[in-house]
């Protein structure tokens, strides 16, 4: 049976802090597995930026994940908290280290980690991280991450990382943090074959999508691996009628996923009431599914 998730609508969500509790506590009494939370830290001026195509700008409001979830982990007891996806090569690697293990500890061992490359080049200068390597460079931001979650010291010497002799106190729970990624590109997904615990796909459960897991499928056989050593986390829109939500949940298990979180925003829907009632609703159509 696939777990199922929902994704925090961030840009409608606001700054009515009693709302969110009811929301998060909500959503975890209605039988969800788990809250996916998308990531961004600036976002831009696009009057100032002529010819702008990012999906989101500066009156878009977001919640840091790493931070929302400490506020979470409190007020749920069960609800794992996977981000969809952080974007690591913005983030210094042994903090970020520091501040996952720190939340999974906290949480009693419920982060799962989906991370991305990110298209923001305006979060990459503010931040002032390399926009251009950013694939390679999170290859190695996840060994290093591993290395400090598993051990009391490191000694790592890479092409954009040094750790001397150092390590990381306390350790998270499970002495690892899963890792998905996020996207759909080929080195996406040979990423997700050689060191992914997961893979979130984007788009519909399509003829499309089917060639990607096709594609996902060779990648991992190359690397000794199979399908059934990742999870898979598919996602559904509430924007279509119940039928067509009951398809894409079936589609999305034959396909092979192992997961799927279910997204509110964009629908015009008050926060956090119909938000909720629309959740409650995908909830029975899953479970007549």
């Amino acid at each position: 049976m696939m777990r199922i998730g929902a994704v925090f609508p961030q840009t409608e969500a606001g700054t009515d802090v009693a709302a969110i509790k009811e929301y998060v506590q909500s959503v975890e009494a209605l039988g969800f597995d788990h809250i996916l939370a998308f990531d961004h830290i600036l976002g831009a001026n696009a009057s100032s930026r002529p010819g702008w195509s990012g999906a989101y700008q500066h009156t878009d409001s977001f919640y840091e994940p790493i931070t929302f979830y400490s506020y979470v982990a409190g007020i749920s007891k069960h609800l794992e908290l996977a981000t969809g996806v952080i974007i690591l090569p913005q983030r210094q690697t042994a903090l970020f280290a520091k501040q996952s293990a720190i939340l999974d500890l906290l949480s009693g061992g419920r982060l799962r980690l989906g991370i991305g490359t990110g298209w923001n080049q305006v979060e990459y200068e503010a931040l002032g991280e390399n926009f251009h390597n950013r694939g390679k460079r999170s290859e190695e931001q996840i060994h290093l991450l591993r290395k400090l979650w598993a051990n009391e010291l490191v000694t790592f010497q890479g092409d954009h990382h040094i750790v001397t002799d150092a390590g990381l106190n306390p350790l998270p729970p499970r002495k690892s943090i899963p890792i998905w990624f996020g996207g759909m590109a080929n080195p996406v997904l040979r990423r997700v074959a050689k060191i992914g615990d997961g893979w979130l796909p984007q788009g519909s459960p399509n003829d499309a999508n089917k060639i990607n897991f096709e594609r996902l499928s060779q990648y991992l056989e190359s690397n000794n691996r199979s399908m059934e050593d990742i999870g898979i986390e598919g996602r559904i829109s509430l924007n279509m009628t119940n039928t067509e939500i009951q398809k894409d949940f079936f589609a999305w298990g034959k396909l092979g996923a192992t997961h799927v979180s279910v997204n509110t925003m964009n629908l015009g829907l008050q926060f956090p009431q119909e938000h909720l009632e629309s959740l409650s609703n995908f909830i029975k159509i899953a479970r007549n599914s």
